[in-house]
């Protein structure tokens, strides 16, 4: 059973950063796909940022392309999104997901920002951004 926990939320001016952190239960920074997504309440969840760990390759969601950095430091068990830049539009409540990837023909795929796709997810951080 994977078991993650996220951290870093707060409230920040429009412009500001934040850096979220998904501090994860056992070894998934290998053949794992992990991914930050969002939600406002009332809407669904958005895919913000994906990481492919077996192909090291990463996914974003085009609201936040060029402003959100997803990153990872598997030696402290931990996923992080570096968020400049913070824009009103961005306030919702931010969640990590991990996943163990498909294998087919022998090859690993991962599943972007498909959040159906996850089964594990934490429990969320909540990010306020004020104009």
């Amino acid at each position: 059973q994977v078991h993650l926990v996220e951290s870093g939320g707060g409230s920040v001016q429009a412009g500001g950063s934040l850096r979220l952190s998904c501090t994860v239960s056992g070894d998934i920074f290998s053949n794992y796909c992990l991914a930050w997504f969002r939600q406002v309440p009332g809407k669904e969840r958005e895919g913000v940022a994906g990481f492919d760990t077996d192909h090291a390759t990463y996914t974003y969601g085009d609201s936040v392309k060029g402003r959100f950095i997803i990153s990872q430091d598997s030696a402290k068990n931990t996923l992080y999104l570096q968020m400049n830049s913070l824009k009103p539009e961005d306030t919702a409540m931010y969640f990590c997901a991990a996943e163990p990837d498909a294998v087919l023909y022998g090859t690993h795929f991962c599943y972007g920002l498909r959040e159906y796709e996850y089964k594990n997810w934490g429990q969320g951080t909540q990010v306020t951004v004020s104009s």
